[in-house]
């Protein structure tokens, strides 16, 4: 079982990929108990395992050995359609590229995680409104991403994410697509939105401005998390 109290606990987490005939251990024994409103920050070089790492803790692979708890329930030991469920429920993503609909309005993609949950659409319009408005982006919600920038659309993206109010957010290189402004004033909208709703987060990245007011910084080296 897991430890009561944490959002995320991970234990012995392994991962080895097969390489040209030979077993190439990536992860090494990974453990990382991650309670409500930590902000705990992975750094680490490109090819490091970051994120192969988030993958794990999103349960969208499976471990070699170990295993992950989200919010007490052990993903290994589910199904693929359970651990979609338990994503839905309890996560929110923000990537490096956006990955936004490019069919979809701002609000619509803002949407969809609400849709998702089975919230009725004018609730999912209310919060998404909503959600835009704290990433500072109300007036653009009709506007598609192709008619946005670069830092707009990752604001949208924040907003996908911590619209449905997330326990875990997982971030992966969240600001690395965007220049040095929009970097810190996207990072600084997802850590004010996700202190305030009590949200932990574990974001992966190779940039040392994402350590701000983090509980804790954490880097990965030869598959293992060392204390920064």
């Amino acid at each position: 079982m897991s430890e009561q109290g944490l959002v995320l606990e991970v234990r012995e987490l392994c991962k080895n990929f097969s390489q040209a005939g030979e077993s190439l251990r990536v992860l090494a024994g990974i453990d990382l108990p991650v309670r409500p409103g930590e902000r705990i920050v992975v750094l680490g070089r490109s090819g490091s395992g970051k994120s192969t790492l988030l993958h794990l803790l999103a349960g969208l692979a499976d471990p070699t050995s170990g295993s992950v708890w989200v919010d007490g329930v052990c993903l290994n030991r589910l199904s693929s359609n359970d651990r979609a469920l338990v994503r839905r429920q309890t996560m929110g993503f923000v990537y490096q590229f956006h990955h936004l609909l490019p069919e979809f309005t701002a609000l619509e993609n803002v949407m969809m995680p609400l849709r998702l949950r089975g919230c009725s659409r004018a609730e999912a319009r209310e919060r998404a409104q909503a959600a835009l408005q704290d990433v500072m982006l109300a007036e653009r919600a009709s506007h598609r991403p192709a008619r946005l920038s670069g830092g707009e659309r990752q604001r949208v993206a924040v907003a996908r994410a911590l619209v449905s109010k997330p326990k875990l957010v997982l971030a992966d290189e969240p600001t690395g697509n965007l220049d040095r402004e929009n970097a810190r004033d996207v990072f600084n909208l997802m850590r004010a939105l996700t202190r305030e709703s009590d949200t932990a987060y574990v974001l992966a990245t190779h940039d040392t401005l994402l350590t701000e007011d983090a509980t804790r910084v954490v880097k990965l080296e030869l598959g293992r998390l060392v204390d920064v």
